[in-house]
């Protein structure tokens, strides 16, 4: 699962959200906002998930044959989504249109701060697909229930990072905090078509491989 957490926590949309949240004048209220709804969304998600994986397993430990064609299915799945996501990198010396509610996040309320964060857990098809994802491969694991509350919360914890680092950076650094915090979202929205193509293109060779190897 420490990839598909990864692959959330370095997703763009969330760390540039929070960060230009952080730089209005509610910036300290809806950063804190938007990163409590972003933890609450993405634990609700690989919980549930590893819940309702969990109780399809044979209490041997050993793993069904759906486990394997759904792995299968999310393998192909990340393989056809880097392709997208690659194809529809944005050209050398173009930059990514910004979707329409970016324009107008200096006008948002804690409480739409909250509920952008849990609309980019559960209705963005990278971020969702990554979470059930990681949730599966705990709820398949052969680790008991102790394990596996242990591995959701580290889960949610290291896909939290996209949120809680820039807060952490904007309540803990002082007058520097802009600076850096400008040069992570320039970085990221340089560089994350390569980035997400990767971490997906990699997820979707393990699950293929993964799901072969335990049909075969």
């Amino acid at each position: 699962m420490l990839t598909s957490a990864v692959g959330i926590a370095i997703s763009p949309l969330p760390l540039i959200a929070v960060i230009l949240m952080l730089a209005t004048p509610k910036g300290r209220v809806n950063g804190i906002a938007f990163t409590a709804g972003w933890v609450a969304g993405l634990a609700a998600v690989v919980a549930v998930v590893v819940a309702a994986a969990g109780s399809g397993l044979h209490t041997t430990g050993e793993k069904p044959s759906w486990a394997y064609w759904l792995k299968l299915a999310l393998g192909v799945l990340f393989v056809l989504m880097a392709f997208k996501q690659w194809r529809g990198r944005p050209r050398e010396g173009h930059e990514a249109a910004a979707p329409k509610w970016m324009r107008a996040i200096d006008r948002f309320t804690a409480a739409k701060a909250a509920a952008l964060a849990v609309v980019l857990v559960a209705a963005n098809p990278k971020n969702l697909v990554l979470a059930v994802g990681g949730a599966v491969s705990i709820a398949t694991s052969g680790t008991g229930a102790g394990g596996k509350t242990l591995a959701t919360a580290l889960m949610v914890l290291i896909g939290s990072l996209c949120t809680l680092l820039p807060l952490g950076v904007y309540l803990l650094g002082g007058s520097r905090s802009a600076h850096v915090l400008s040069g992570w979202k320039e970085w990221m929205s340089l560089h994350n078509a390569a980035i997400m193509t990767t971490v997906l293109a990699v997820l979707g060779t393990k699950y293929i491989g993964d799901a072969l190897t335990g049909l075969s």
